[in-house]
């Protein structure tokens, strides 16, 4: 599980989070960090097979692209 925040991990949301959480200091943040995307991703994957949804990694990161101008 800690290839999600390893420094080969894919560039997600979910990366992105646990890297803020692991940032936060402490003696075993880094630990903690990993069990708790551990726990996040669980609930996601549970969420996504429920509802049939698609998994998209940068959900929360994407901008709205602008839309061309009729002319």
């Amino acid at each position: 599980m800690s290839v999600h925040l390893g420094w080969r991990g894919p560039d997600t949301d979910l990366r992105r989070w646990g890297l803020r959480l692991a940032a936060r200091g402490g003696k075993n943040a880094k630990k903690r960090a990993v069990v708790a995307v551990a726990r996040k991703l669980s609930v996601l994957l549970h969420r996504l097979w429920v509802t049939g949804e698609r998994y998209e990694p940068l959900r929360h990161s994407r901008t709205v692209p602008s839309s061309p101008v009729a002319a």
